[in-house]
This record gives C-alpha cells, structure tokens and sequence, in this order.
C-alpha cells in the first residue's frame, strides 16, 4: 500500500511463513519463544515478498515506552530500548512488531521523513506518538502534511482492563475511555492515538480497523498468551 510519494507501507498477518504452533506461521517476533532460525526465514521472506532488501529493516527492542530515535541504519545486534524510530534513507525499511498494540506509521513525502511507532496502553499513555511526531518535525517534517496510518490494534470493545487502571489511562488520555460489549471496563487504544494525532495537527490518517482479538490472522497476545508477532512496515523507495 502507498501512503504517500515514494512512501510504502505493509501490514502482515500470521499466514505463510515457516514457524510451528503456537507461533504459526509467520511470526517476526525474536523475543517469544520461538526458534530463531524460523524468526530469521520469516523475516527475510516477508522482506522480499515486499521487495525491501532483508538486511535493510530496522527492528525495535519495544518497551512500551516513549523512546524515540533517528536511525540510518539496522542495529548491529540488540537495540536500544526503544519504541518509535524515524529515518530520511531511502531503502531503509522501520519494522513494529506488535499482538494487541498499535502499529502507527508516519510520512512527510515532501521532507523525505518517515517514523514508525509502537503504542499500546502504556505507550499511548506515554505519549509515543506525540514524541515521534516532534521527532520527525525536529527534521523539517510539517504536521498538516504528514499521513499516518494507524494499524490493527485490540478493540476498544474488546480490550477489557480494570475499572482503575481505565481511570489511570483515561486522566492521561480521556478518548481510550470504553466499555465491552458486557459493559465491563475496557480501553481504546485507537481513540486515544486519533485524539494525539488530532491535537498535533496531523489530519491525514488512515486505518486498518482490524481488532487483534477478534481477527484470527493476526496475532493476538490477549487472546492466546503464547503467540508471535505481527509487523506494521513502512519504507521510502530509493
């Protein structure tokens, strides 16, 4: 999919790779459980199915926070802990690995900048989005041109959390407010990224409405606990 000129960006699912249950097939994730040698077929797999150079991803070691930083290259080895990188290089593919949180996908075709997030309750609490939107704009990115594409992510119909810790987020962010369908306590992870890229001035944003526990091509963390991962990509062409 085309987010913008020169600005790709792809969403995977769980069907087609080389990993065996519970993490089949596809799993991208390198820190679950499964064997590593399939992490590293599947990645490089999904990497030239998209046509990205496999050795020219850049992984996150994700933390749930707000840790943002510009990248050129791949981490040699383990990153730093972080969970939004942003880059002007062309041909450098940002991968998110996520199973419940959302991937948030970002361009400013004119500035040549792109910048992937993960944000699920913690990080959207954190205000990772908002970090890396400041990030990119600290480079000569503006708000208004910016398109975003908000990935699946757990419903917020879905997402059911204890009345105190949906007080806690929603201090922070009153949009991730919400209630299953039983009416039971619940947070919504979308509203509140919609409501930061709102107040940040960024208006171009498209979906991928998916929920992660309702979608069984995906992988869900909430729905099986021992599972794999999910990739949100996105990529300026060279």
């Amino acid at each position: 999919m085309q987010l913008a000129d020169r600005v790709h960006v792809a969403i995977t699912d769980r069907r087609g790779g080389v990993s065996s249950a519970p993490y089949d097939s596809r799993n991208l994730g390198g820190k679950v459980g499964d064997d590593p040698t399939a992490v590293r077929q599947n990645r490089e797999k999904t990497a030239a199915e998209l046509g990205i150079d496999p050795s020219q991803v850049v992984f996150m070691r994700q933390v749930h926070s707000a840790g943002v930083a510009y990248v050129t290259e791949p981490y040699d080895g383990d990153s730093p802990e972080l969970d939004a990188v942003f880059t002007d290089r062309p041909g450098l593919a940002l991968g998110v690995l996520v199973a419940d949180c959302a991937p948030v996908l970002l361009a400013d075709a004119s500035a040549g900048l792109i910048g992937a997030a993960h944000s699920g309750r913690a990080g959207t609490a954190a205000g990772v989005v908002p970090a890396l939107i400041r990030a990119i704009v600290s480079r000569g990115a503006v708000p208004q041109r910016i398109a975003a594409l908000v990935g699946p992510t757990a419903c917020g119909l879905c997402y059911e959390v204890s009345t105190e810790l949906r007080d806690e987020v929603a201090a922070v962010l009153p949009d991730t407010w919400s209630v299953t369908r039983r009416g039971t306590p619940a947070l919504d992870v979308r509203a509140g990224i919609m409501a930061q890229l709102a107040a940040a001035g960024v208006t171009d944003v498209r979906h991928d409405n998916r929920c992660t526990i309702e979608t069984p091509e995906l992988y869900s963390y909430r729905r099986e606990r021992l599972t794999g991962r999910f990739a949100g990509y996105i990529w300026l062409k060279e």
